[in-house]
């Protein structure tokens, strides 16, 4: 039997978490370990300096192991000390609110711990929905309709255990859009989803502290992933580990092999 590793890093009481496991729970024998708490935004951090706890327990029916760590923590976990073996499938989500662009790749915890599975030589998808920036935190109680993101991750699950992943992909990242207009497109990382800025306030005692927050950038390049879920595609953008610039070396060689003309 199959053995797939469900993570995510919204937390155990994530009602994505729990979409998750009804889309792949007849496709194998599914572990599901997660941060015990919200955990947006940790990328891919790990937990090098403190010890993690892990405590079992049950939600929604499904049996957790619920992680006092971030999601890399928990993949490293579920691989090495609940499982014991490399699973044939590591998902991570299904986060609610898109994981979108180069910036999404380097900060999301969804993302992170696929990143993290396919280190340690798993096949791995990371998926998102779609969700306005007030719903995106509101996971506990958040009544949000997921079959078109179970649908489309069963399907996307049942190929990728069959066929495993193309030659030179290490892992996949899904986004669903909230009207999907019945397609599914191929796409690339679009450059940025956000312009940044920086909201400055003052508690009650007049110390100032700040909100880094950011606005969506209004246009998006055709072909990116930011366009695809813009029109009402699902979009599965294909990523590698290896982040080295696609670049002639020799460009950079030649930095040192001039001479100093001051």
């Amino acid at each position: 039997m199959k053995k797939i590793l469900i993570t995510n890093d919204d937390g155990l009481y994530s009602s994505g978490l729990k979409a998750c496991y009804e889309a792949l729970s007849e496709l194998g024998e599914v572990f599901v370990v997660a941060p015990a708490t919200q955990k947006s935004g940790v990328g891919r951090s790990i937990s090098i300096m403190e010890p993690i706890r892990v405590g079992e327990v049950r939600f929604n029916g499904i049996k957790i192991y619920a992680v006092d760590g971030t999601p890399t923590d928990s993949v490293i976990i579920g691989i090495y000390e609940i499982i014991g073996e490399l699973p044939d499938l590591v998902v991570s989500g299904i986060n609610l609110g898109e994981n979108l662009s180069t910036e999404a790749v380097t900060t999301s915890g969804t993302i992170g711990a696929a990143l993290e599975a396919a280190t340690q030589g798993c096949k791995a998808i990371a998926v998102s929905v779609e969700a306005h920036d007030k719903d995106k935190f509101e996971f506990v109680f958040k009544e949000y309709d997921f079959e078109n993101a179970k649908k489309i991750l069963r399907s996307l699950a049942e190929k990728v255990l069959r066929k495993g992943l193309p030659e030179g992909v290490d892992l996949l990242n899904v986004n669903v859009p909230q009207n999907w207009n019945g397609k599914v497109v191929f796409t690339r990382l679009a450059r940025r989803m956000y312009k940044t800025r920086i909201d400055v306030r003052f508690d009650p005692r007049g110390r100032k502290y700040y909100w880094i927050d950011g606005k969506e950038v209004e246009e998006a390049e055709e072909g990116t992933d930011i366009w695809a879920v813009r029109k009402g595609y699902v979009s599965i953008t294909p990523l590698t580990l290896d982040s080295t610039a696609r670049i002639d070396f020799k460009i950079l060689e030649r930095w040192y092999g001039e001479r100093d003309s001051g």
